[in-house]
């Protein structure tokens, strides 16, 4: 494993984040996260034994491509959006939105997705979106950190029991696999086309 430190994120080697427009382009940058996000949120991919949504997947790709400051500043401005009563969560609705919603069942998760985008941010500050090995670590280590909330919420809500594991976490395994993988391999491959352009 590789320790050397990596200074550009894929975001930043995209869009260098230099010159006067330098504040303009990240601002159009996190905009476009936080529609990312809202857009993945409502997407449902049939799978067994329940669908996939894509909002985690957005997470962590943004978290790794984004790296830790400009996929906080994204995952807070996703948040305060959907606190202010937008409908943009995987089951927040017109009559379920806001802070009810946030505080119900979902709201562990939530939490997750903010330790997560960092800790995708800060691995690939170190390059390990570049190397699918390395992702998929990052990625596993991601997951764990969006459940492990999400399942502490629930059993405050319902007491802690094994049914918890039933409603937050077995029924989405094999689905984030597939997320898994997908990221792992999407992420180094865009570098791969970044870098040959790059030279």
């Amino acid at each position: 494993m590789t320790t050397t430190t990596h200074n550009s994120t894929l975001v930043e080697a995209i869009l260098p984040q230099t010159g006067i427009a330098t504040f303009l382009k990240q601002i159009l940058i996190v905009l476009a996260g936080v529609a990312v996000l809202a857009l993945a949120a409502k997407i449902k991919v049939p799978m067994f034994p329940v669908p996939i949504t894509m909002g985690t997947f957005a997470v962590l790709v943004i978290g790794a491509a984004y790296g830790p400051r400009l996929g906080l500043v994204t995952i807070i401005g996703y948040m305060i959006i959907g606190l202010l009563g937008f409908d943009v969560f995987a089951e927040s609705s017109s009559e379920l939105n806001g802070l009810t919603y946030m505080m119900g069942s979902t709201g562990g998760y939530l939490v997750g997705y903010l330790v997560a985008i960092m800790a995708l941010g800060f691995a690939a500050r170190r390059g390990w979106d570049r190397s699918v090995p390395q992702m998929a670590i990052a990625l596993l280590v991601g997951n764990v950190l969006i459940y492990v909330p999400g399942l502490i919420w629930l059993g405050i809500l319902y007491g802690f029991s094994a049914q918890i594991f039933t409603w937050g976490l077995t029924p989405f395994l094999v689905g984030d696999a597939v997320k898994l993988v997908l990221a792992a391999l999407l992420v180094p491959a865009v570098w791969n086309i970044v870098g040959k352009y790059r030279l």
